[in-house]
């Protein structure tokens, strides 16, 4: 089974900070768009020759944005901090418009390559008790899928989901570095099924390769700014395109 597919999209919320990124005044206009609206510009632009200037409705789209940009920047608290604790262990490739990020590292002749998702994250809107916010904090979590592979041999592909201060291994599987589509090669069982010592050696094996809470809580609020950059550049880019 393909272990990038199963862990999917998810959604982002950042704890204890609720970023709203659907705010009335884009909610608005949105909503005050009437089918009346797009009528008379059909029928007006079927009659005249097609400009590249921006509509009155576009500039007020364009207004709308601006103010969600200005918005968004300062409910932001302190500017995003993305750098890396001391001794961390992978390199990190973070290609700006990608939901994903990439970890690499060498150890001890193998290749570690680790691909981290967006957080799935538990917040307490409704209720402001702190120790249910605790309780919902430790509950927050992070996807990974982790490959660990060496020269001309197999990989083994882990998909792991990190909480606070602990990391699960959900599945493990031997991937073939060429295999046929017609053929459907045995993936191992499920994880949890194997011996209770297996399974703390497995998480042993990963730990020594830097998959351990110290590595995984920087890149849960990593993701979260990651989150956070990727939104304001997508309002960047409709405004950059109602602008042309």
């Amino acid at each position: 089974m393909n272990l990038i597919r199963r862990v999917g999209s998810l959604p982002i919320r950042a704890i204890g900070v609720q970023k709203n990124y659907h705010s009335a005044p884009l909610k608005k206009f949105l909503c005050s768009s009437t089918p009346s609206f797009y009528l008379k510009n059909f029928s007006s632009s079927s009659s005249a020759t097609l400009t590249k200037k921006p509509t009155i409705s576009d500039h007020t789209l364009i207004k709308v944005i601006q103010s969600e940009i200005k918005c968004f920047k300062e409910s932001q608290e302190s500017e995003l901090v993305d750098k890396p604790p001391p001794a961390f262990p992978f390199e990190i490739e973070d290609n700006p418009g990608q939901r994903t990020l990439i970890l690499r590292r060498e150890y001890n002749g193998e290749t570690i390559k680790v691909e981290v998702h967006m957080p799935s994250l538990v917040t307490g809107e409704d209720d402001d008790d702190d120790d249910d916010e605790d309780e919902q904090a430790s509950h927050s979590s992070i996807p990974l899928v982790v490959t660990v592979s060496k020269k001309c041999q197999p990989s083994l592909e882990f998909g792991v989901t990190a909480f606070a201060d602990e990391v699960s291994i959900d599945c493990m599987s031997v991937k073939e570095s060429i295999v046929s589509e017609d053929e459907l090669p045995y993936e191992g069982p499920d994880f949890t099924s194997l011996d209770e010592n297996l399974q703390k050696a497995f998480l042993k094996y990963l730990e020594l390769r830097g998959i351990k809470p110290s590595t995984t809580n920087f890149l849960h609020e990593y993701m979260i700014n990651k989150d956070s950059r990727e939104f304001l550049n997508w309002l960047k880019n409709l405004k950059n395109f109602i602008e042309k």
